[in-house]
């Protein structure tokens, strides 16, 4: 019913963005706009670079990784389907073309998801390496949001949220086949009387800096054939890069891009994409 093919960024400097996303990690370009932005691509997702700027009219205007999209085989059924979970929901017109969808909607906690029945301009659906199969969002209330993709476009929650249930956390797994989708909870503790305390504990138990939180997109990853040898390369040009916690299942590194946003590589740990089905390179 729908997947997970597009992934936008805000940026002041999408030329630099895309070399790196081009030269370091092997993506190829889709396309560029007048106006500065830059659509690039590893054969199935459409990894598009807007430049800042005030013409862009998003409700956040902050630098950094923004919203994602979702190919889908008849947009009037999702809208149908979304008007009808959400009353009144907000759908707008998108340009389309190599750096838009086609139609815009809104999560629950107001996240854009643009809409697309030609893929994102992207004509292949390969499955080359290396290619993103990973995005984690933190939002107020996962489950909510989790019941929104699986309503809208079919996306199936995984075993890895049972188990994160059975720990006393309110983590979402999702899986649309292809991609794993990771709803964790941006307030992670609760009191006696229900409220959430904002505190600086992780996923894992260990202290978390404030930089690390980001509300709504906050991560995505890459599947790689030979990540460590990547890490070293990107750690010898001073890319700022980080072992990942051995008790998480996912993933084995976090690099921070030139704008600091962070993504995840794998080889051998992999993302679960649908349920008890895992994608590992090795």
């Amino acid at each position: 019913m729908g997947q997970i093919r597009y992934l936008a960024v805000v940026s002041r400097d999408t030329d630099g963005l895309a070399e790196f996303y081009r030269d370091e990690i092997g993506m190829d370009e889709l396309g560029r706009s007048a106006d500065g932005d830059i659509s690039l691509t590893d054969g199935y997702f459409n990894l598009t670079l807007f430049r800042q700027r005030a013409s862009l009219m998003e409700l956040r205007r902050d630098t950094g990784l923004h919203h994602i999209g979702m190919a889908v085989d008849d947009i009037d059924e999702v809208l149908r389907r979304y008007r009808e979970l959400i009353p009144g929901g907000v759908a707008l017109k998108e340009p389309g073309g190599t750096h838009y969808g086609e139609v815009r909607i809104f999560d629950p906690e107001c996240n854009p998801v643009t809409l697309s029945e030609r893929a994102f301009g992207v004509k292949t659906a390969e499955r080359r390496l290396p290619r993103i199969g990973h995005i984690a969002i933190h939002t107020l209330q996962p489950q909510r949001c989790a019941d929104f993709f699986t309503a809208l476009f079919g996306m199936r929650e995984l075993g890895t949220t049972q188990e994160r249930r059975n720990q006393g956390r309110f983590n979402c797994f999702m899986g649309d086949g292809r991609t794993n989708l990771a709803l964790h909870p941006y307030y992670r503790t609760h009191d006696p009387q229900g409220f959430a305390l904002y505190n600086r504990i992780g996923h894992d138990g260990n202290e978390e800096s404030f930089e690390e939180r980001r509300f709504g997109i906050h991560h995505f990853g890459f599947l790689m054939r030979d990540a460590s040898q990547k890490v070293a390369q990107l750690s010898h040009g001073k890319v700022p890069v980080a072992d990942r916690p051995e008790v998480r299942p996912y993933a084995e590194y976090r690099v921070l891009d030139p704008d600091g946003n962070g993504f995840d590589l794998t080889q051998n740990k992999g993302w679960e994409v649908d349920v008890d089905i895992w994608e590992r390179v090795n």
